[in-house]
């Protein structure tokens, strides 16, 4: 059996945040899988917790940037086998949009947080995040 034949499912929750001058947040992932890879912020959901939970949670531990819950949309589930790696993982996104000037700071699981601009992301981003960032930003 091979990681991505793995039974067991992974909950995680992956949020879409941009301010309001149009400029998306993203982190360098400081651990494998895709180590040193712009990503999403975002996790593993934890038991007893929902998905929503998880998002502002998450948020805050990677980035320190703060949204309340109802300030998160919901774009979907992200389900496709094998999109991760490690096995059998399914992401609920999330996004929101937080005022310009918004703080961000590395934080668990992050080597940099960094506001990118949206005609100028990273060329290469880990695990399916090109696809979320295109569902929540269409025109980009």
């Amino acid at each position: 059996m091979t990681a991505t034949d793995t039974p067991e499912t992974i909950r995680t929750a992956d949020i879409v945040i941009t301010d309001t001058t149009g400029r998306i947040l993203l982190i360098q992932r400081a651990w494998a899988p895709y180590e040193d890879h712009w990503a999403l912020p975002g996790g593993h959901v934890d038991p007893g917790e929902t998905s929503l939970d998880a998002a502002v949670r998450e948020l805050a531990e990677e980035t320190g940037v703060t949204v309340a819950a109802d300030d998160l949309q919901q774009l979907g589930v992200w389900d496709t086998p094998g999109r991760d790696p490690r096995g059998r993982y399914v992401t609920d996104a999330y996004h929101a949009t937080v005022p310009a000037g918004t703080p961000a700071v590395a934080g668990t699981d992050a080597r940099l947080a960094r506001w990118w601009p949206l005609n100028a992301l990273p060329e290469q981003l880990a695990f399916d995040h090109a696809d979320i960032i295109a569902a929540a930003l269409p025109n980009t």
